[in-house]
């Protein structure tokens, strides 16, 4: 008879073994959905505080060509002459941390992605997306480019494209 409890210690072992299994897969494919899901979020937020810092710095680029537009009026009424910078990245007090001077846009894969820069063939400035995944038009661009536009005010930032970003458009 002893040989007959140990068959029947071997085959309860046996059903709570498979049991503890299920549960830790269950948990570890549950785990994983929410790293998963997690890492998505993460993702899209980067993405988000991308486009935030994008229009943060065109926004600082306006405001100083509309003061170069003021300071040069005042200035040409004394002297009868105004020139216009065309690289308003010049015009800034600093130059931003991630300005990386004047290229072309044939050349922008040159370029470290989420760097600026100033193209004086074009008179545009561009900016090299650290996640273009986010870009949903134009599709599969790697980067934004803006025109400075000469008016009779201020010189004016006009995307060359319809940039869509997260369902944002970016002008």
């Amino acid at each position: 008879m002893p040989g007959s409890v140990v068959r029947s210690s071997e085959s309860e072992s046996a059903p709570l073994w498979s049991r503890r299994l299920t549960e830790w897969s269950l948990l570890v494919l549950v785990l994983g959905v929410v790293v998963w899901a997690f890492g998505h979020q993460v993702r899209v937020v980067q993405g988000m505080g991308e486009r935030a810092a994008v229009q943060s710095t065109l926004g600082a680029v306006r405001t100083a060509l509309v003061i170069d537009h003021m300071q040069t009026s005042m200035r040409s009424a004394d002297t009868g002459n105004a020139v216009r910078q065309n690289n308003p990245f010049l015009l800034l007090r600093s130059s931003p941390a991630n300005y990386a001077g004047n290229t072309t846009r044939a050349d922008m894969e040159a370029v470290a992605p989420g760097s600026w820069v100033f193209d004086p063939d074009c008179v545009c400035i561009g900016y090299r997306l650290l996640y273009p995944q986010w870009l949903e038009s134009p599709v599969g661009a790697e980067g934004v480019w803006f025109r400075i536009e000469s008016t009779a005010g201020p010189l004016q930032v006009t995307p060359l494209e319809r940039y869509l970003w997260q369902g944002v458009e970016v002008d």
